[in-house]
């Protein structure tokens, strides 16, 4: 197939690209810089130059594509609410495009739509609130019921040795606070999963997949707080120290939203749909082997 793919030059979507390609399928990648579209180019792909508010391209680029892998956002956790109106825009307008077709259509979204049990993929995605406005899910709901072969995949933290996910911006607030927190007792857990599985999973969703599915990237069911914690503060050398909740606001910022939650979530029926054995290393072994002289 012919793939269109936003976000194909960021961490994640990458990975896919090289995994598509591997597999057999052409992949048009959507690239905002002359060195993005240099990179796709280098990995065999082909550049579709725009962005996500650049409707236009999405349109022209889902247009020419038998499917399309939508794994980009726009990460500014300061103007976190304009990146979730962009994301249901770029969603809605690719969803216009591939209406009435059967041409598949991935959507990325996040895990952590349960507290207290681990979630499965039966689980329904929480309404938007004021705290964490994305609609990614819902927005790829209502274009299933517009007649778009549509589907999920929730993401955990997603790692290698550079990169993981909410602890990367964990690591930086490490570094410039001088201590590795977590908060209370740090037993709630944050799932996770290796970027080299996570890239296999979206062929596999798009080479087996259903409309309406929903699929969980995890490989890890969930990772403590105080063990990630842990690691940090010995690849940074600080000390590891405990916040309580009523100060976790001061401490982590806009990862304090996050800090507590205990997201677990389950992946055994996205392992028996569609024959998915994750492989890859675990999110502590990337922890204990990454470089943490570089910024």
């Amino acid at each position: 197939m012919r793939v269109f793919l936003t976000g194909a030059t960021g961490f994640i979507g990458s990975r896919v690209v090289a995994e598509l390609i591997g597999a057999g399928h052409q992949v048009l990648g959507l690239a905002r810089s002359d060195a993005g579209a240099a990179a796709l180019t280098a990995a065999g792909g082909q550049v579709q130059r725009g962005d996500l508010d650049d409707l236009e391209s999405l349109r022209t680029g889902a247009s020419s594509s038998d499917a399309v892998i939508h794994t980009a956002f726009r990460h500014d956790w300061t103007r976190f609410a304009q990146s979730c109106a962009m994301d249901k825009r770029a969603i809605e307008t690719i969803g216009a495009v591939l209406q009435g077709s059967s041409r598949p259509f991935i959507v990325s979204s996040g895990v952590g739509v349960a507290e207290g049990r681990a979630a499965t993929e039966d689980d329904p995605p929480l309404p938007p609130s004021p705290s964490f406005p994305r609609e990614s899910e819902a927005t790829a709901v209502a274009q299933l019921e517009r007649g778009v072969h549509a589907s999920v995949m929730r993401l955990p933290q997603v790692h290698d040795t550079v990169k993981q996910g909410l602890i990367t911006p964990l690591i930086a607030i490490a570094r410039a606070k001088g201590v590795s927190a977590y908060v209370g007792e740090g037993r709630n857990c944050w799932p996770a999963a290796h970027v080299t599985d996570v890239a296999r999973l979206y062929r596999l969703a798009l080479d087996k997949g259903t409309a309406g599915a929903r699929y969980h990237a995890v490989a890890e069911e969930g990772v403590p707080l105080n063990e990630i914690a842990t690691a940090i503060g010995r690849g940074l050398n600080v000390p590891v120290v405990s916040i309580p909740q009523e100060q976790a606001q001061e401490h982590f910022g806009f990862l304090a939203f996050f800090a507590a939650r205990d997201p677990k979530t389950s992946s055994a029926l996205t392992r028996a749909k569609l024959g998915w054995n994750p492989t890859g290393p675990t999110l502590l072994t990337d922890l204990a082997n990454m470089d943490y002289s570089q910024r």
